[in-house]
């Protein structure tokens, strides 16, 4: 087993349609406004951007993120990551209940030399850590979505 090595998989059940959902998810330079964890979000070209994270682990993330697929009507982003993090993120969005479901996944691979040296011992809590922010996350792009509903505009 490669201990710097992660997978994730996370599942979203949202009360509003998936293009509701993929117009806030598309704007990656927002999600530091609903995602606490994502401190920001820098632009560098149109299909590229830097990004800070940090969760309860007290250090930063810094990754780079490239658009490597943008379907609408699939419902599906994906980004190429680079920096303290290298693979790959990916949203997938479907019509579900009469809302959306989001399936965020993740393969990843540590690259932050800290985490590194702390890999076998620190993994459980560096799952952990990811999981609080995947929560985290979720509630906020809900609290989004229902803001843009009840205006009755794009979130």
């Amino acid at each position: 087993m490669d201990w710097c090595r992660y997978r994730f998989r996370s599942v979203w059940d949202l009360p509003v349609a998936p293009a509701a959902v993929y117009a806030v998810l598309e704007r990656a330079e927002d999600y530091p406004r609903w995602w606490p964890e994502v401190r920001e979000v820098t632009p560098v070209d149109e299909r590229t951007a830097t990004a800070r994270l940090r969760s309860l682990v007290p250090y930063d993330l810094l990754v780079t993120a490239r658009e490597s697929r943008r379907d609408p009507e699939g419902g599906v982003l994906e980004v190429a990551l680079g920096g303290d993090l290298e693979g790959w993120a990916r949203w997938t969005l479907f019509a579900h209940d009469g809302g959306t479901r989001a399936v965020y996944e993740q393969e990843v691979e540590v690259r932050k030399p800290l985490m590194r040296r702390l890999a076998v011992p620190g993994r459980p809590v560096f799952r952990a850590n990811h999981a609080l922010m995947m929560r985290s996350g979720r509630r906020g792009l809900r609290r989004r979505l229902e803001i843009g509903k009840s205006r009755g505009a794009r979130p």
